[in-house]
């Protein structure tokens, strides 16, 4: 019995056995063959970089051997300086530096970008570079030769000692590692070298920096918790209940100190909201709860958001589009100046459309947008503007409108909305120059408001 069942089983435990060693050769085929594949994907990332990093010194390099005359070979350098540092960063993306500190290098390249871009897009035969400008290009000059230096030493040690990315990422990624990895050790330097470079070099282009909220451009004074926490009871009036309210304080050492606070709602949702310390002037606020029907059309919501802004002191803002998802319509208004919309000074309000609601505000743009005294008056009339549209835009609405540059300078424009090649577009013309200051392509899933 036992002969039968052993000649029986014998065959099958060979065959089972043989199939688990084929399987899993295959299974470590295919591994090796993804190791591969985004081993040579890491390297050549890396090398693309070091190509880039050594065409931005010399690019910088070039555009300050040209004459101070030279507009053309200026911004043609600047324009390749925007572009390179562009494709630098695309590459440090592709490579496996997210959880290797890197932040100083990501901030000195976007950096160089927004400098250079925003320097470029001037036009620099009525605006030349400024001495500071100037000051700022050899500097860095400077620092990216400096900065190819250490890229240039990680390159020879990748490509003498044969040195795989692969383990790079799993040095990073083990907790135990020392980290002494000679590719990390390099990136690490590189990283600290551009750290080095000073904050206040960066002259009048500075702008090109992201921009920074502060509580130095508010009004009012330091509100303690307790004020702030009234403040936002009253606001949510009948949507709080009579449950728990919690509020913390965030980012004191920081150059924008706020409350966060949480309040029970009536649908036993947490009502969220967030107030600048100095003036307590509100941010944002959310309630989550779900909405599960549509029953009110675009007006009626609309009159309840401007009912809404009206009621909590948001005065002359007016409706530019709208968007609607999961049954809540999304409303964004624009503050309104003798019949002139500001863009940059705006809010954006939720509003459930079972009841009609208002279950959400983001008002940060509005907070902390400087404040126009006056919008300016066009120079060239809207029949003047017009001329200078395709032919083919077919208009649909119009308006005068205040938007930014890429200088971040507040503009007075012409603005026509209208349909060209199946897309409606906002085409924003220069009240003074007559030329296309900015174009926007409208989502279909973004209305206008006409």
């Amino acid at each position: 019995m036992y002969a039968r069942l052993s000649s029986i089983m014998f065959p099958i435990a060979t065959l089972l056995f043989v199939g688990a060693i084929i399987w899993g050769y295959q299974e470590h085929q295919e591994k090796n063959s993804v190791l591969i594949k985004a081993e040579n994907q890491y390297q050549r990332a890396f090398h693309e970089l070091s190509h880039h990093m050594g065409r931005l010194h010399d690019e910088l390099g070039q555009t300050l051997a040209v004459s101070s005359t030279s507009q053309g070979m200026q911004r043609k350098g600047l324009v390749n300086v925007w572009r390179l540092t562009s494709e630098a960063q695309n590459e440090i993306n592709q490579l496996p530096l997210a959880l290797l500190p890197f932040n100083k290098a990501e901030q000195f390249l976007s950096r160089i970008s927004n400098f250079a871009y925003r320097t470029a897009v001037r036009d620099l035969s009525k605006q030349p570079l400024t001495p500071e400008e100037m000051k700022t290009m050899k500097s860095l000059y400077q620092t990216s030769g400096t900065v190819n230096q250490e890229i240039g030493k990680v390159q020879d040690a990748v490509i003498a000692n044969h040195l795989r990315w692969m383990d790079v990422e799993v040095a990073i990624a083990s907790e135990n590692s020392p980290h002494d990895n000679t590719i990390i050790d390099g990136f690490k330097a590189v990283d600290k070298q551009m750290g080095a470079y000073p904050e206040n070099d960066w002259g009048p282009s500075a702008m090109s920096t992201d921009r920074k909220l502060s509580s130095a451009a508010l009004e009012g004074r330091d509100m303690t918790a307790d004020e702030v926490m009234k403040k936002a009871i009253e606001f949510l009036g009948s949507q709080a209940s009579s449950g728990a309210a919690n509020i913390n304080e965030a980012g004191k050492k920081t150059d924008l100190p706020v409350y966060s606070v949480t309040v029970k709602g009536q649908k036993g949702t947490n009502i969220q909201l967030d107030y600048t310390r100095k003036g307590g002037h509100l941010l944002w606020f959310m309630n989550p709860r779900d909405v599960k029907s549509r029953k009110l059309n675009f007006d009626t919501a609309r009159n309840k958001a401007s009912q809404f802004l009206i009621r909590h002191g948001y005065k002359n803002m007016s409706p530019i589009n709208y968007d609607e998802y999961n049954h809540i319509a999304v409303f964004t208004y624009v503050q309104t100046l003798d019949n002139v919309k500001i863009y940059e000074d705006k809010v954006t309000v939720r509003v459930a459309l079972d009841n009609g609601e208002v279950v959400g505000l983001q008002a940060s743009d509005h907070v902390f947008e400087k404040k126009l005294l006056t919008p300016g008056k066009p120079k060239l009339s809207k029949q003047q503007a017009q001329l200078g549209l395709n032919t083919d835009f077919k208009v649909e609405d119009y308006s005068l409108t205040v938007i930014e540059n890429d200088m971040r300078k507040p503009v007075l424009c012409h603005e026509f909305v209208g349909k060209i090649n199946d897309h409606h577009y906002r085409i924003f013309m220069n009240a003074e120059t007559g030329l296309e200051e900015s174009i926007e392509q409208i989502p279909e899933s973004a209305k206008a408001i006409q």
